[in-house]
C-alpha cells in the first residue's frame, strides 16, 4: 500500500511538472531604431497601435536616451516588447498588417530587431 502511494505521488508530480514545462515562455523583442525621416516615421507610429493591440503584446519600455554602460548604442529609440509566447510574437511580426508598417519604418529609419525567449 505504501509503495502504491509513493508511486502515485511520483506519477502526479511528473504529470504536474510536465504541464509546467509544456507552457510556452514569454518572448521579448529588443528593438533599436535610428530614425532618419521623422515625418515618414510618423505614418509608422500612426498605424502601429491598431495593429499591435490585435496580438496581445505589451510595450515594457521605450527610451530615447537609454543609459549605455558598455559599448556603442546608436539609436533614436530603444524599445522592449513582451508577448506571452514566441509564437504570438512571430504572429504579430509576420502579420500582413505589421509588415505593411515595416515597409514604412524601413523607408524612414534603420532598425535592429531581436527576439529573445524569456523565463
Amino acid at each position: 500500500m505504501r509503495r502504491l502511494s509513493l508511486l502515485t505521488a511520483v506519477v502526479v508530480a511528473m504529470v504536474v511538472g510536465a504541464g509546467l514545462w509544456a507552457q510556452e515562455r514569454p518572448a521579448y523583442f529588443l528593438v533599436k531604431v535610428a530614425i532618419t525621416d521623422q515625418d515618414a516615421y510618423g505614418a509608422y507610429r500612426a498605424g502601429f497601435g491598431s495593429v499591435f493591440q490585435q496580438y496581445g503584446g505589451e510595450i515594457l519600455a521605450v527610451s530615447a536616451e537609454p543609459t549605455v554602460l558598455e559599448g556603442e548604442w546608436e539609436a533614436t529609440a530603444t524599445v522592449i516588447i513582451r508577448f506571452d509566447s514566441r509564437s504570438e510574437a512571430l504572429e504579430w511580426y509576420n502579420s500582413d498588417g505589421y509588415q505593411e508598417l515595416v515597409r514604412i519604418r524601413q523607408s524612414a529609419s534603420s532598425a535592429d530587431f531581436i527576439l529573445l525567449d524569456g523565463r
